[in-house]
């Protein structure tokens, strides 16, 4: 195996397929990248055996010798990101070892066998279909924060893709919210809606290798696996083995009472008030009156903060309170002027979406203050 690269031209993919490598391994080989060379194209895979990731990228050159090895993923992309920027790298495999020569600098690595590393299965397809990388990455950006994290009800400890005929849907929730998203996906052609959980590692990962463009990701849905390709990238993941809770009774269906404010200065107002909040609780109260919305919070050193805010808002005099968290991320996902806040009593789950047109509902549980 010999070849040359330029720094600039590895350091993406190299950062990107290492992200999904794993501190600690139970097999030495995982803490690896595979290396293939095959005439100018080079892959580079990582894998922890739930989420893979292949990097391709063409060589200027053909190569002078193919072949494949793994190195030390993070060892390569420190070396790499620490030379300077338009640096030529010149790789040559030297027994059991991989030389890596830049300028003057010359860095010789540990190499495992190639036919050590991991092969993800070939999926059977359900679904196949394409979306622009915008549309997925919106799909993620609107609900992904509400994925739980660590909860023994593993089957929450990611996110749910739901293919119905010509539009995708997401969902998350950790138990306390729920955030849930539409898409139009055209080339979706199912006739009952498919259900796939994507693992909360999967999710961080694929939001990463995701462009902000209208660039075109090719998206297989198997039994246990789901394989994204976009532009030089190929992304799989085990899906979670679970049945994800049926959201749709959890959407409230009246909430008699309607709030209409500015979102940012609403957010703002949350911020400025959770500064003072209970730290471990974060509860936050809101009363409302006619027209006028009060935040109330406070913590065990018996400090309190107060915000008032203009809203529109025309019901009986309610108070409730929520985890200020929730709302924060709310707020922060829903992009639109205006928010639209449907509360039922001090009981209630509370609706948040845009007022009109808009792609996302989002349902957040109250808290006892």
């Amino acid at each position: 195996m010999k070849f040359s690269v330029s720094r600039d031209a590895l350091v993406k993919p190299l950062q990107l397929v290492a992200g999904v490598v794993e501190k600690r391994q139970t097999l030495p080989v995982l803490a690896n990248v595979l290396m293939q060379l095959q005439g100018q194209e080079l892959s580079l895979t990582g894998t922890d055996l739930e989420v893979e990731i292949v990097g391709r990228l063409q060589l200027e050159q053909p190569a002078e010798m193919e072949g494949e090895v793994t190195v030390p993923a993070r060892k390569l992309l420190d070396i790499c990101r620490s030379l300077p920027d338009g640096a030529e790298l010149k790789f040559e495999r030297d027994g059991e070892r991989l030389v890596l020569r830049s300028g003057r600098s010359r860095y010789q690595l540990s190499t495992l066998p190639a036919s050590d590393f991991p092969n993800q299965e070939e999926t059977t397809a359900q679904s196949r279909f394409s979306i622009s990388q915008r549309e997925i990455r919106r799909l993620i950006d609107a609900t992904g924060f509400a994925m739980a994290q660590q909860d023994v009800r593993y089957y929450l400890n990611g996110l749910l893709l739901e293919c119905r005929p010509q539009q995708l849907r997401a969902v998350a929730t950790d138990g306390h919210r729920l955030a849930l998203c539409d898409r139009d996906a055209p080339g979706l052609n199912v006739d009952a809606p498919i259900q796939a959980i994507v693992p909360r590692k999967g999710v961080l990962e694929l939001a990463r290798l995701l462009e902000d463009s209208d660039a075109s990701a090719e998206v297989v849905l198997g039994n246990n696996h789901i394989r994204v390709v976009c532009g030089q990238f190929t992304f799989t993941s085990k899906l979670v083995d679970g049945k994800f809770p049926d959201y749709e009774r959890v959407l409230p269906r009246g909430t008699g009472n309607e709030v209409f404010a500015d979102r940012l200065a609403l957010r703002q107002a949350f911020q400025r008030a959770a500064i003072l909040s209970n730290e471990k609780y974060r509860g936050v109260r809101l009363q409302l009156s006619e027209g006028l919305l009060q935040i109330v919070a406070n913590n065990p050193e018996q400090e309190e903060a107060e915000e008032q805010l203009m809203v529109d808002y025309h019901g009986d005099p309610l108070e409730i309170g929520f985890n200020v968290g929730y709302l924060l991320d709310v707020t922060g996902a829903i992009h639109s002027d205006q928010i639209r806040i449907g509360l039922g009593d001090a009981n209630s789950s509370a609706l948040l979406q845009q007022p009109e047109e808009g792609d996302a509902v989002y349902v957040i549980m109250p808290m006892r203050l």
